[in-house]
This record gives structure tokens, sequence and C-alpha cells, in this order.
């Protein structure tokens, strides 16, 4: 989405750096490949690739296009020139480094509390929220208020209605 004319574009992505399908990323991408943007400000050099290898390709796609990338910090990457390439590599290098670091704690943690016993992720009968509502969706259902309107009502999905009006009736 462009601003009013005039205006410059800002583009803000809410996808994971590691994701493949970033909308907003590769709609800047095709503005570069059309020469309408000089230059993209990021808030830091890793959010705008996935990998080290990735964002290495589309610097590189975006120097030969005369597009310059801009961190935050300050720090213009031009990949023409050593020191900018070397700058960017390095960056990136560091920035995947930290992902593969969390990425390899988080599954050491995850080892280690399953090592002990502990059950990981909802527990099967856990409806926390369904079962808080039940009284109000009965009372409603009762009044003869159609699964949609009490859905809409209480911002829950239909089905979760529709569940609970079923395990009220297998267990009154």
């Amino acid at each position: 989405m462009l601003p009013p004319t005039g205006a410059d574009p800002i583009f803000k992505e809410t996808a994971s750096g590691t994701s493949a399908n970033r909308s907003a990323r590769n709609r800047l991408i095709d503005l570069a490949q059309a020469r309408k943007v000089d230059a993209i400000l990021v808030t830091e050099l890793s959010r705008w690739g996935r990998s080290t290898q990735d964002l290495l390709d589309t610097m590189n796609k975006l120097a030969g296009w005369k597009v310059s990338v801009v961190a935050m910090s300050g720090m213009t990457f031009e990949l023409e020139t050593p020191h900018g390439r070397m700058m960017a590599t390095m960056l990136a290098g560091i920035a995947q480094f930290e992902r593969d670091l969390l990425s390899e704690r988080v599954k050491s943690g995850l080892a280690a509390a399953r090592a002990r016993g502990k059950k990981l992720g909802r527990q099967r009968g856990q409806r926390p929220k369904s079962d808080k509502l039940t009284p109000t969706v009965i009372q409603a259902v009762s009044e003869g208020r159609s699964y949609r309107w009490i859905a809409r009502d209480l911002g829950i999905n239909k089905n979760t209605v529709l569940d609970i009006v079923k395990r009220h009736r297998e267990n009154p």
C-alpha cells in the first residue's frame, strides 16, 4: 500500500524474518526493480533477510538496481564497495549466528523439559475460555439466540459455541 502522492512509502512487515513469504518485502523489491525507490531504510539489517545468503542475494539485487539499504543506526550498505560488502556480510553472519543460538537454546530447553517428564503444549481437555463462557452460552441458547449471534456477541468462533452446546448436552 503506497501513501498519498508526495509522501515517502512506508512498509511495515509483521512476518518473521525467517519466513519466505513476506508480502511487504516482496512489494518493496518490486518497487526497487521498477526503479521507484532509491533507498530502503530498515530497523536492523537482520530484519531484511531470512539468512546470510538471502540477505546478500537481495542486497546484491538491490545494488544492481542502484538502491541503497540503510539501517536505522545510520549505516549504509553500499555493496559496490569492498567496505560495504564486508560490513553487510559480517553483520548478516552475526545475525544468523544469534538466530541459530536462540533456536538451539529453545530446542535444548524443550528437550530438558520433556526429559523431566513435562508435557508440552495444550493438554487434552483444557478449554479455559470456553469453560468460563459455558453458562453464558447455554443461557443465550435457551433464550433462542442463534449460534452465530452468540459467537459474535462473545467474540468467539461459531464452532466453539457448537462445541459448548454439545458438551452441555452430553454432560448436563
